[in-house]
C-alpha cells in the first residue's frame, strides 16, 4: 500500500511541476462545462497525459503547463464530468439479464404467462426457462389465486408442462417456479423451509411456486451452471452497457468464486473493460478464507481490479417482504420479513474483516436489519477500533429516528439506490404504512445533515443502469413519469450538488479510491464523461433525456466520439 500511495504522489507532484517538450503528448480539453466532481465547482480545462490527469484549471493556466502544441480537444459546448461510479450493482447478473427473458415490462400475471409461454414454444421439451423482472406489487392484476399477496403457478404451468421455468423476482429475492421445476426440486405439499427463507403454501399446504428469500435455492440451484466463458460474456456485456452510461467504475455487490475466476483473468490479459470494485460475497466462505489469508489486492492492473472488501446478505427485499422490520408488514398481518445471515456471524465477519484489512459491507434494507447490523458493527469496533474501517450498509432503505444518527457516528457509509425509492415508494407505502414512510423510508436528507456519506447506484439488474434516471430520483423524489407533483417526502431530496458528489467524489471514497477516482485533479485517472446536457442546470425534467457523447477512460474514449 505504501508503494502505491508513493507512486501516486509521484505521478501528482510529475503532473503539477512539469513543463515544456516533455509534455509534448498531453491532450488538453477544454470549450465546454467541465465539473470537477466536488459539487458545483468547474474549471476551464483539464490536461491528460498517459492515462492521468496533469492539471486542472484555467485555460490559460492549463496551457501553460502542457507544453509545445498540446493536442486540444473542443467540447463545443457540452457537459464533461469525472466518469460516474456505480457504487452498488451486480455485473455478471446485469450481463445474464440480456441474455434470459426479460419481465421487467410485463404488467399482469396473464401478460407473464404469455411470455412464458412463447419462451417454452421455441424450447426443447426439458430445456429450462430461465427469466427476470418481474414485480407483482406493479402490476394491475395478480390472477384469480392470490395466496399472501402472490400469484400462483397454475397458469404458468399449464403453459409449460414439459419444461422447467424459474422465474426471478425483480429484486433477485424470490424466485416463481412452474409444477415441473418444483417436482425436480422435490418439492411437494406440506414443504417446509428454515427460518431463513420461505416456501409460499396455499391453504391445502401445496406450494404456490413462491421461494422467498434463501427458500430461491432450492429452484435455482438447479438449473445448469455457467462456465467460465460465459461468465467473461456476461461480464462483458455489462461492461459495454455501463459504458454507455458514462459508467467507468463499478462496485460489484456480491462476486462469487467464478466471477472473480473471470475477473482476474480479464484484467490479467486486459480485456477487463471497467474498474472493478469487488465485494467478495460471504455465501462462499471458501472464497472469504482464501482472500483473507493472502490479503486484499489494490487497484492492480492499472487500477481495473480491486479485491478489498466482502458483502454480508443480512435480510431480504421490501418487495418480496422479506425485508426484516421491527414492526409487522402493514399489508401481511403477523409478517416481520426475516434475516438471511445470522446477526451473530455478522459481528465476527466484521472483526476477521478489521483483522485482514478487508472492507465489511452488508446488505440490510429493513430497519430492524439496520439496527442489529449497526450493532454488531459497534461491537467489532468497540474490539479492534479502526478509525478508517468504511463499512458500509448497502441499501439502507428504511431507518428510525434512532438509528440514522448512528452511521455518522460509527463511520458506516450509507450505500444507497435513488432510484429505489422512484421505483418503490408507489407501493412501498402499502408494506409500511404512511407513518414509517415519513419517518425513515430513504432519507437521504436525513443522513447527510447528520453528517453520514452516502453514494448513489441503480442496483442492476434489480433497476435500470441509467445513473440519469438515479440522479433525477436523486434530486426529484418522483416516479419516473414525474408522479407526484412535488415528489413524495420531498424534505429528503438531495441538492444536485450532492447528487452528483454521491455518484463521483463520495462514491470513490467509498471504495478506498480518492485518491486516484473521483474528481478532475491532477494525479488522479483520466476517466470523464462528456454529455449532451448540464444536469447541473436544466430543468429536472430534461434530466431524464440526457445522453452520453463520450466516455473516456484512462484518458482513452472507450464509448461515442468526441
Amino acid at each position: 500500500m505504501k508503494k502505491i500511495l508513493l507512486s501516486l504522489l509521484i505521478i501528482g507532484l510529475f503532473g503539477c511541476s512539469q513543463s515544456g517538450s516533455n509534455l509534448s503528448s498531453v491532450t488538453v480539453y477544454s470549450g465546454g462545462t467541465i465539473y470537477t466532481g466536488q459539487g458545483e465547482q468547474r474549471v476551464e480545462a483539464i490536461a491528460v497525459r498517459d492515462g492521468v490527469i496533469v492539471a486542472s484549471g484555467s485555460l490559460a493556466s492549463v496551457l501553460n503547463q502542457s507544453g509545445e502544441s498540446p493536442q486540444q480537444v473542443d467540447l463545443a459546448g457540452q457537459v464533461m464530468l469525472p466518469g460516474l461510479i456505480e457504487s452498488h450493482g451486480h455485473l455478471s447478473s446485469f450481463g445474464h439479464s440480456q441474455q434470459i427473458l426479460s419481465l421487467s415490462d410485463v404488467d399482469s400475471y396473464q401478460a407473464l404467462v404469455e411470455k412464458v409461454a412463447d419462451a417454452v414454444s421455441g424450447a426443447e421439451a426439458g430445456q429450462w426457462v430461465v427469466g427476470r423482472g418481474w414485480h407483482q406489487s406493479k402490476w394491475h392484476s395478480l390472477g384469480d389465486n392470490v395466496v399472501k399477496g402472490f400469484q400462483t403457478h397454475h397458469a404458468l404451468s399449464a403453459v409449460s408442462p414439459n419444461n422447467p421455468v424459474v422465474l426471478a423476482h425483480a429484486s433477485g429475492h424470490a424466485v416463481f417456479a412452474n409444477q415441473a421445476a418444483m417436482a425436480l426440486a422435490g418439492v411437494g405439499q406440506g414443504a417446509a423451509f428454515g427460518g431463513d427463507g420461505e416456501i409460499i403454501l396455499d391453504e391445502q399446504g401445496w406450494p404456490t411456486g413462491i421461494f422467498n428469500e434463501n427458500a430461491a435455492e432450492l429452484i435455482s440451484a438447479l438449473v445448469p451452471a455457467d462456465s467460465l466463458d460465459d461468465r467473461i460474456k456476461q461480464i462483458r456485456l455489462a461492461t459495454q452497457a455501463a459504458l454507455a452510461k458514462g459508467i467507468t467504475s463499478f462496485h460489484d455487490a456480491g462476486s462469487d468464486p467464478l466471477d472473480m475466476q473471470a475477473l482476474e483473468t480479464m484484467a490479467e490479459n486486459g480485456s477487463l473493460g471497467i474498474r472493478v470494485y469487488s465485494m467478495l460475497s460471504t455465501a462462499h466462505p471458501e472464497l472469504i478464507d482464501k482472500w483473507f489469508a493472502k490479503g486484499p489486492l489494490v487497484d492492480a492492473h492499472n487500477g481495473m481490479l480491486s479485491v478489498r472488501s466482502v458483502k454480508i446478505h443480512a435480510d431480504g427485499a421490501l418487495g418480496s417482504r422479506g425485508a426484516w422490520l421491527l414492526q409487522q408488514y402493514s399489508d401481511r398481518h403477523g409478517h416481520f420479513g426475516m434475516p438471511t445471515y445470522p446477526m451473530e456471524g455478522v459481528e465476527e465477519m466484521a472483526l476477521r474483516g478489521l483483522q485482514a484489512g478487508f472492507q465489511v459491507n452488508v446488505h440490510a434494507i429493513g430497519d430492524r436489519t439496520n439496527r442489529e447490523v449497526m450493532d454488531r458493527m459497534a461491537a467489532a469496533l468497540e474490539q479492534l477500533p479502526n478509525p478508517d474501517h468504511r463499512f458500509r450498509i448497502e441499501h439502507a432503505q428504511h431507518l428510525t429516528d434512532e438509528d440514522i444518527p448512528r452511521f455518522a457516528k460509527l463511520g458506516v457509509i450509507a450505500s444507497m439506490q435513488a432510484i429505489h425509492m422512484s421505483s418503490d415508494r408507489p407501493w412501498a407505502i402499502d408494506r409500511l404504512g404512511i407513518e414509517r414512510i415519513e419517518e425513515g423510508a430513504y432519507v437521504w436528507q436525513k443522513l447527510l445533515q447528520s453528517g453520514a456519506v452516502v453514494v448513489n447506484g441503480t442496483d442492476v439488474p434489480i433497476e435500470p443502469i441509467d445513473p440519469f434516471a438515479c440522479f433525477y430520483a436523486s434530486v426529484t423524489r418522483k416516479t419516473l413519469a414525474g408522479q407526484p407533483e412535488g415528489g413524495y417526502e420531498a424534505g429528503q431530496r438531495m441538492t444536485r450538488a450532492q447528487a452528483l458528489i454521491s455518484y463521483t467524489r463520495d462514491a470513490a471514497f467509498a471504495a478506498f479510491q480518492e485518491r486516484t477516482l473521483g474528481t478532475l485533479e491532477a494525479g488522479k485517472w483520466a476517466d470523464m464523461v462528456v454529455l449532451d446536457r448540464d444536469i447541473m442546470q436544466v430543468d429536472e425534467e430534461a434530466i431524464l433525456d440526457t445522453k452520453v457523447v463520450a466516455t473516456i477512460l484512462a484518458g482513452k474514449t472507450v464509448y461515442g466520439l468526441l
